[in-house]
Formats: structure tokens, sequence, C-alpha cells
């Protein structure tokens, strides 16, 4: 097993503690931003709680270590949505419950990991309830998602929760120099939402002349001298990246406005502070952050079309 993220290992040590005592949960809800590597911290639960020898850590030499190196212990399960992006689905919850409700195979526990568990629509989500209020002792749930707030509050509140917390800047931008050996722009990690595994994606791809090129030509839109309809149609193959750096360039421009120099700004703030008055701002602020989340939740959208509109909003246009 490789070594943990470093930022994963103070959460690791408390269930760890958790495990020793005999203390961890029947039902576990972990909640972490995409690009924390959450996978690893789970994979690591699940072999130490399978380990027939340990109680916190996998020995790697048992038959139940050996069986799930092979990813095939028949008291392991990982749910999943069948295709990505779709729902789990009652009749996967159902089987849930039927596994929970079983024997142990090996004489050991049941782990039963829902991932992500947002993505159960609500007659799974109810299905699983009951098995959460009246679980068997020998069986642990662990429920994994970025986006706690859209689980029943029946689900959560059968939980004990937990949340990986991003690591210190400090200790992040000596991992990604560690991993890459390139330096490390100071607002890469901000603009990636301190996420160390999308900042280290961002800098080996090489996204900062990207993100330097979208910031150039909005300044130069805002400056009435730039092609917004190339703009918005560079933005619309990526919203979920392009448009939250975006967001990110027009709140660090706001901070400007207030007098505030952050170390982790992004460079183009300065410039489009002196070029766009605040109340204008702020409006396109808003109307950004509405915008991604219309063009999230609603994937059948002309993406090039709402991007434009927006864009010219920035000269006073209201409209196409």
């Amino acid at each position: 097993m490789a070594q943990l993220y470093p930022w994963l290992t103070p959460l690791w040590e408390q269930w760890q503690a958790h495990l020793e005592a005999d203390r961890f949960p029947n039902a576990a809800l972990l909640i972490a931003k995409p690009g924390f590597g959450e996978d690893q911290l789970v994979s690591q639960f699940s072999r130490a709680v399978m380990c027939s020898n340990f109680a916190a850590e996998p020995c790697g030499f048992c038959h139940s270590c050996q069986l799930m190196e092979s990813n095939n212990h028949p008291d392991f399960h990982w749910i999943k949505p069948e295709k990505e992006g779709k729902a789990i689905t009652v009749d996967q919850i159902r089987q849930c419950n039927r596994l929970a409700q079983e024997s142990s195979q090996l004489a050991g526990y049941r782990v039963i990991v829902i991932q992500p568990a947002d993505s159960m629509n609500e007659s799974a989500a109810n299905a699983l309830l009951k098995t959460l209020e009246t679980p068997s002792p020998s069986c642990l749930f662990l429920l994994v998602s970025s986006a706690a707030s859209q689980l029943l509050p029946t689900i959560t509140s059968r939980c004990q929760q937990w949340h990986i917390s991003p690591p210190e800047a400090a200790e992040l931008t000596t991992w990604l120099t560690e991993q890459t050996q390139k330096n490390v722009p100071s607002y890469a990690a901000h603009i990636n939402g301190n996420a160390p595994l999308s900042t280290l994606k961002f800098i080996e791809d090489d996204e900062q002349k990207r993100y330097l090129a979208i910031e150039q030509q909005l300044v130069e839109i805002v400056s009435q001298g730039g092609d917004a309809i190339k703009l918005a149609k560079d933005l619309s193959g990526d919203i979920e990246k392009s448009l939250l750096w975006l967001w990110y360039l027009l709140t660090d421009t706001q901070k400007v406005h207030f007098g505030l120099q952050l170390s982790s700004a992004v460079p183009g703030a300065q410039a489009l502070a002196e070029r766009i008055e605040y109340n204008l701002l702020y409006q396109q602020t808003q109307a950004l952050q509405t915008l991604i989340e219309q063009l999230t939740q609603h994937t059948g959208l002309n993406r090039e079309l709402l991007i434009l509109d927006w864009l010219f909003k920035f000269n006073g246009d209201t409209c196409l």
C-alpha cells in the first residue's frame, strides 16, 4: 500500500484510534472536495478493517489482505453508479441492505462503501435509511461525498461525519514542489480550491499558460478591446474548470477594491480592478456564480451563447 498523502494522515490517525478502541461508528460519512485523493483513505481504511491480524492497519499477508489486494474479498463492497454521472439506484441499495444483514463469509467485518453518496436518488436514500437506523454490529457503512448538502438530512443525521481538511499553504507548496520539481505559482492552489491533486494536475499539464491567456482575454474585453466571441468559445469547452478560474479572478479583484493584497491572489486582479468599477464587478461575480450553477445542472443548454451574454454585460449590454 502506497504511503498516504500527507494531508490525509491526521484524519487517518483519528480513524486508527477509533478502530484500536473498537469505537468506529457503524455508519460514517466522509466529506471530501474533489482533488483530495479520498479514495486512498477509503482504501486504507477498508484494508485495515478487513485485516485478520491487526485492528487498525493491514498486515498485507493474511488471507483477507490478499483478497483485498486482488479486489476479491466477499465481505467488502464498493457501491458506485453503474455509469459515470448516473445515480446510484434503489436496486443497488436494496442489494446493500441484504448484504448488511447477512453473516460475514470470513467471520469478520463487512464493509460497504457508497460513493458518491450524494448520487443516490431519493428512493435509494430512503431505502438505506432503515438499515442505518438498525445496523448490524459487524457491518460498517462508509458514505463518501463531495456535496453532503445534497444528501437527505435523515441520512446525515445517522452518520458520524468526518472532513478532509486542506493542507496548510506552506505544506502544500512543499509537496507540489517535491512532486513536480518546478516552481509553483503562488496562486495555483488558490484557483484550484486548494485541492492538492487538482493543483498538481494544473502544474503538470502546464495549465498556467491557458489560465493566463483567459485572464488576459477578460482584461481586454473589459477594456473594450477583446474578442468576446473567441473567449466564450474557449470557455464553453471546459466550464467546470475555466469558469471557476474566472470566479476566482473576479473575487480576487473585489479584494483589490477593498485594499487587500494577498500573496495567493491571481496576477490579473490588479489590472482588472483598474478597469472595472466595483458595482459592476459585484454584479458580474454573482451572475457568474448563477451561470456556473445553471450550466452544471442543465447540460443541454447552449453554453457558448450564455457565456457570451455574460461577457457582453461587462460593456453595459443587457442582452445579445
